[in-house]
């Protein structure tokens, strides 16, 4: 599930005319560097919900061929985070799956994050596995730390403990955390919240360089940051 429908007002002047999955960054845009990265590991579909210049994104992805993409529309409502996974739950399935927003990406080296999330879910344990990261491994994180991360892997929130560690966009979730949830608009917050609760949030530090591209001016830095990974690697 690719979360690509919010409104992107902080990247205004640039969404006024493109929506914020569709800036390119780097030479692709934000929503490719998401979609590449399931199409590495061999993802076969990926559901990508659609609201603000929604016609944009649907043309865009209609040109891919893998990953195979569903679009879920909520032209008529926008239904946040959690909203928006449980209006798409029946093309997702009974079984976990990826979620990744659409406005972060990252870059990383084999095994890709991904494929360690993948290895590392255990569902006797797990309701939702987060991909974090370091604050020294970000660019264009603004903000405060997110998740604190114990021995076991279980996550707790940081409340601005420096110590903590940021979620970078990406995880597992299983769909039985939405059981008897309502497509209304409400955040994915929440349901971190209750696996908290239950002992059953969990996370997996990635290795590489996350990026969130928040704002026009971020963009340079999340280029320089791709352009040096790139050399580095050569």
């Amino acid at each position: 599930m690719v979360l690509a429908a919010g409104l992107g007002k902080r990247m205004r002047p640039i969404t006024d005319t493109i929506p914020k999955p569709l800036v390119p960054v780097a030479g692709k845009t934000l929503l490719d560097w998401g979609l590449d990265a399931l199409q590495a590991e061999d993802v076969e579909r990926a559901v990508v919900n659609v609201h603000y210049l929604a016609d944009q994104i649907d043309a865009h992805v209609s040109q891919r061929v893998s990953p195979r993409i569903t679009v879920s529309d909520e032209r008529r409502e926008l239904l946040d985070s959690a909203g928006g996974i449980v209006k798409a739950l029946p093309q997702l399935g009974d079984q976990p799956f990826y979620i990744l927003n659409a406005d972060t990406f990252w870059l990383d080296q084999s095994p890709s994050s991904l494929s360690r999330l993948a290895a590392l879910w255990d569902d006797g344990r797990m309701d939702i596995l987060l991909m974090l990261a370091s604050m020294d491994d970000v660019t264009g994180h603004s903000g405060s730390t997110d998740f604190l991360l114990d021995g076991d892997g279980r996550l707790e929130r940081a409340k601005g403990d420096p110590s903590g560690l940021v979620y970078a966009g990406a995880g597992i979730v299983h769909p039985r955390i939405f059981d008897g949830a309502d497509t209304i608009p409400h955040s994915l917050n929440a349901y971190f919240d209750r696996a908290i609760a239950a002992g059953r949030l969990h996370g997996m530090v990635m290795r590489g360089r996350w990026i969130t591209v928040g704002t026009p001016d971020a963009i340079a830095p999340a280029e320089a940051t791709v352009a040096a990974w790139r050399q580095q690697e050569q």
